[in-house]
């Protein structure tokens, strides 16, 4: 399965998080050694593949549920601004990595695709124009337009304004810089990259510092007295165990990863669950629709549903092919991977985090009801909902495709025992030698500043020395500074950005 066994790095998955995290290592010192391995036979298969995410660049520009509104009417805008922010990370990073030669043309991965906020009724109207409002006043938001004209509304969004009610109430923000990204391809072309022979040696037909294990599943992990971790890793094919002894174990492995955190008996482990949620998409057939659509129109999560089941109508480009997806539609389920067990969910109950999955549970009987309804509905009915944004959509003009799946975290909380969350969140040891990616939401798009966030902690000594300091300013050069704060330093960055990945 592998020449060597001993390295500075394991990532576990193969999943756009791993591959982010190993090239900035790569970048910040091509001494490292590192090993991958991915239980599956291909790379990026899991939740980063193009069909199981919805390849929207979030940066906060239509994503209703990033600015929620309090029972007293207010707008907190303050998340909308932060991954917005994180999301400008992730755009200096590829930026770098394509002028560099590290990554393909942008269109192979990354296409502009306006984004869009679109509502109806007057609550709503007026709840767009007041987000508007608040953020357009930022400069990060700066460019953000807004509209209740249906005249112009149709020139924005044509699919969505046919035959619509002349009489319905309706508003629209658009910011034309949006993006829609393959995160499949992204990341297949990142670990691509990690396998090139390095700059300073072309002699070799690979790189020896990175190797990658498909067919591989972690089956067990110990930490040694030294601080190192022993691995126990099974070749699915030829069922060959090897252990490898790494330095710093990263758990990349989408919905696997609290299983491996488990497994792993860190203190910093105990009290965290996770409640798995599953997806679908329906598909334009219909290749005059999809001509029709170029842009991604995001509206308003139904009432007792989770954040990340904000309807949505997207382009995108898959495998440098134009689609058209519209959901997507949440369902109850209890495999925390598309290729994992039905008895994930129950296997992940410890006595460590009983009492939080349990309170958890108890707190949310609402949203599974809504979850299992969702799972339950025929193709009519999803259809119907489609009408809600399209009203010209025709039932044979779509089909359904399953999506990923996503675990969203749940932690202890002291005063209600468990609360579940919809963010992402790393988990990592004291001593940083090892850590774990969990949760969803805004997930793939914010890899860069998140996987910054483990180099930050768990390489804490060496990042605080000037070489790395310096790199890593090349690699983002906003690092350091806050996107939020300065205005000057985001029109610099975004200029740049925006021109090297052909995102004007």
């Amino acid at each position: 399965m592998m020449t060597a066994n001993k390295v500075d790095v394991l990532l576990v998955g193969s999943g756009v998080m791993s591959a982010t995290l190993a090239s900035l290592l790569a970048e910040l010192d091509s001494s490292l050694s590192m090993i991958m391995v991915e239980r599956l036979a291909n790379v990026a298969a899991e939740s980063t593949d193009a069909w199981n995410n919805a390849g929207t660049g979030h940066a906060g520009y239509c994503e209703l549920n990033y600015t929620p509104m309090s029972a007293n009417g207010s707008i907190d805008i303050s998340r909308a601004l932060a991954i917005n922010a994180s999301f400008e990370t992730s755009l200096q990073f590829w930026s770098y990595l394509v002028e560099n030669n590290r990554l393909p043309a942008p269109k192979n991965f990354i296409n502009p695709t306006p984004h869009l906020s679109f509502v109806w009724g007057d609550a709503d109207v007026d709840f767009l124009r007041k987000r508007y409002d608040l953020l357009k006043s930022h400069h990060l938001f700066k460019d953000m337009e807004f509209s209740d004209n249906p005249e112009t509304l149709k020139t924005w969004m044509p699919l969505i304004m046919q035959q619509r009610d002349v009489n319905e109430k309706v508003a629209a923000t658009r910011v034309n810089y949006g993006t829609d990204v393959d995160f499949g391809a992204l990341t297949r072309n990142l670990i691509t990259n990690l396998q090139a022979p390095s700059l300073e040696n072309k002699s070799t037909a690979t790189n020896d510092q990175f190797k990658l294990a498909l067919n591989s599943e972690v089956k067990s992990l110990k930490q040694q007295k030294n601080g190192r971790w022993q691995v126990r890793v099974k070749d699915l094919i030829t069922k060959k165990l090897t252990t490898i002894n790494a330095g710093f174990v990263f758990l990349g492995a989408g919905g696997g990863a609290l299983k491996l955190l488990q497994k792993s008996g860190v203190p910093e482990s105990r009290g965290y669950g996770g409640f798995p949620v599953s997806g679908q998409w329906l598909v334009c057939n219909n290749q005059d629709v999809i001509k029709y659509h170029n842009t991604k129109v995001y509206g308003k999560a139904a009432i007792g549903a989770p954040p990340m089941s904000v309807p949505h109508l997207d382009t995108r480009i898959i495998n440098g092919k134009p689609a058209l997806l519209f959901g997507p539609y949440a369902g109850f389920t209890t495999k925390f991977l598309n290729q994992g067990s039905y008895l994930d969910l129950i296997k992940s109950l410890k006595p460590n985090n009983m009492k939080s999955m349990l309170s958890a549970g108890r707190q949310n009987i609402e949203l599974t009801r809504y979850l299992i309804g969702e799972a339950l509905q025929n193709h009519a009915s999803r259809v119907t909902t489609l009408r809600e944004f399209y009203p010209e959509a025709l039932e044979e003009d779509w089909h359904l495709e399953n999506a990923g799946k996503r675990v969203q975290i749940i932690k202890k909380c002291g005063e209600k025992g468990g609360k579940l969350e919809f963010g992402t969140e790393i988990v990592s040891a004291e001593d940083g030698s090892i850590a774990a990616l969990l949760g969803a939401s805004p997930g793939a798009s914010v890899a860069v500043q998140a996987m910054i966030d483990v180099v930050e902690r768990c390489f804490s000594t060496r990042m605080q020395t000037n070489a790395w300091q310096m790199k890593m300013k090349k690699l983002v050069p906003s690092y350091g500074e806050s996107l939020v704060e300065d205005s000057n330093l985001l029109k610099n960055i975004r200029q740049r950005t925006l021109k090297t990945l052909n995102l004007v």
